[in-house]
């Protein structure tokens, strides 16, 4: 369903039973991303949540109303919070997702019961750590032009969005399958106005690392072993920062053990949700 959140129509789904506890996650990749990455990852848990995943504006399906911004997003996931009728929320994200995940519970800390993070970062540092992992990597030869022009937030158009991702996907997974990464590429949304805003505006001043220390909510941190673009130095960073959080590393897996390894990601998620939310598990 679309609704208007702040001024855009956002495409929204709804998992779930209401009167749950809600659970609000946010998709990664920026202008990459979409619902359908969030709604796989967090779906299983509309047993236990009303689980709320949406496409940002400017990304997949929703209206492409600027700014898109951080606090912008973080803000979106608060107006969908309100219409809910949730006066605390779980909020999740991976990757870019988890940026935002990260804003919202700073800006609102009293909004926020409990904290999901996956493969993401605190600041921009991850940057020149991906541009060396990518640089010593032997998987796949690197078109550097498209991958500083990707990175920089300089995508020409949606086609050259979709192309420049289909370059870098390969360093994506553990073991590398190029006949499923290139579906991926086939299934994806590709936004390059909300990509370029990502990388040219938001990205230079990201530097959450100073407020992590007021986070007060419980937080679950997760990341690959293997990922190459937000790796486990990230993660310990933003576990280490944050009071009440626990870090897990899944050992076979790249930038995506929610995938790669399923059935343990949920488990670690399900486990960490009866201790920080026990009345979900309860009823």
């Amino acid at each position: 369903m679309f609704l208007e959140i702040n001024g855009a129509n956002l495409n929204v789904e709804v998992l779930g039973v209401q009167g749950a506890p809600v659970l609000i996650a946010h998709h990664g990749g920026g202008g990459i991303g979409s619902l359908a990455e969030p709604r796989e990852t967090f779906g299983p848990l509309s047993d236990l949540f009303r689980v709320i995943v949406f496409d940002a504006r400017g990304c997949g399906l929703s209206e492409a109303v600027p700014p898109y911004s951080h606090a912008q997003w973080a803000a979106d996931v608060d107006a969908l919070r309100e219409w809910a009728g949730a006066e605390q929320i779980v909020v999740a994200g991976g990757s870019y997702g988890g940026f935002i995940a990260l804003e919202y519970a700073i800006a609102y800390p009293d909004r926020v019961r409990a904290m999901i993070l996956r493969d993401t970062s605190a600041d921009r540092s991850n940057l020149a750590i991906a541009r060396e992992n990518a640089r010593t990597q032997t998987r796949v030869e690197v078109n550097w032009e498209n991958f500083d022009r990707y990175w920089s937030g300089n995508i020409r158009d949606d086609a050259d969005l979709k192309t420049c991702w289909a370059e870098l996907i390969p360093l994506y997974d553990f073991e590398y399958d190029p006949v499923a990464a290139a579906a991926r590429v086939e299934a994806g949304s590709y936004r390059h106005e909300a990509h370029n805003w990502c990388f040219q505006h938001n990205a230079p001043v990201y530097d959450l690392k100073p407020a992590l220390a007021t986070v007060s909510c419980p937080t679950l941190v997760t990341v690959g072993r293997a990922d190459w673009v937000t790796p486990v130095s990230s993660s310990q960073t933003i576990a280490e920062l944050i009071p009440d959080a626990q870090l897990v590393v899944f050992e076979k897996s790249g930038h995506s053990p929610q995938f790669e390894e399923a059935e343990l990601f949920q488990q670690t998620m399900r486990d960490f949700l009866a201790d920080a939310v026990p009345e979900a598990v309860a009823s």
